[in-house]
């Protein structure tokens, strides 16, 4: 499914246009971004969450179980570190992580908006989430450019950005069932995983801020 079809299914699709119209802005103002993030609280509280049979959570996302094995690959995060991804995503603590690239114009500002504000929600408890983005497009997304991305979406110190070389982002990518081939064909997805015997929870689509804190609570 493409995410033409997820932007145009369900209550969340204006608020997430107008979130995407504000972030397009390379350096948004204050008021820009603050107007942004209740773009995105609108559209947590206005898709109804109730019970769900066969893993549908809402209308235009779906969660489902996977298990994946974490390739043995260093990156580099928004500091310019060395990241061994095994250390980092085979924590104690809950796994939060997704797949980005800094010059999207289109799905990756409302997921990392989406991520920002489960940072919010969650208050002190964020920093008990590993939350991790990382990059499809290494080649443009250096550790400068991802740190001044993770600023614009006001990244806590629990939420890296990595970056590496282009075999190492697409052995990560194919490894999750995240590689469309090209970064044009990238799709909405979030993944969780509360432990490294847990299996991952896997949501497809536009999944809502609202419902990975609650994943997140669970998780904790």
């Amino acid at each position: 499914m493409s995410y033409r079809k997820f932007l145009h299914t369900g209550p969340v699709f204006g608020s997430v246009l107008g979130a995407l119209t504000l972030l397009l802005n390379p350096q948004p103002t204050l008021a820009e971004q603050a107007q942004a993030e209740a773009l995105v609280e609108h559209t947590d509280d206005a898709v109804d969450h109730h019970e769900h049979h066969h893993h549908e959570v809402a209308p235009g996302y779906q969660r489902s179980l996977a298990s994946y094995s974490v390739p043995a690959v260093t990156m580099v995060n928004q500091d310019g570190q060395r990241v061994a991804l095994p250390e980092l995503l085979d924590a104690d603590e809950p796994v939060m992580l997704n797949f980005i690239f800094t010059s999207c114009t289109a799905i990756c500002p409302a997921m990392s908006a989406t991520f920002a504000s489960v940072q919010k929600k969650l208050g002190s408890d964020s920093e008990k989430i590993r939350m991790v983005s990382v990059s499809i497009d290494p080649e443009h997304d250096t550790s400068r450019a991802l740190n001044a991305y993770a600023k614009r979406f006001k990244a806590g110190p629990q939420w890296e950005f990595l970056t590496g070389s282009l075999d190492d982002s697409i052995a990560v990518q194919r490894a999750f069932d995240a590689d469309r081939g090209d970064k044009m064909n990238h799709a909405p997805m979030t993944l969780m995983r509360a432990t490294p015997d847990s299996q991952w929870v896997r949501y497809d689509g536009f999944a809502t801020a609202e419902e990975l804190v609650k994943e997140c609570r669970n998780m904790l």
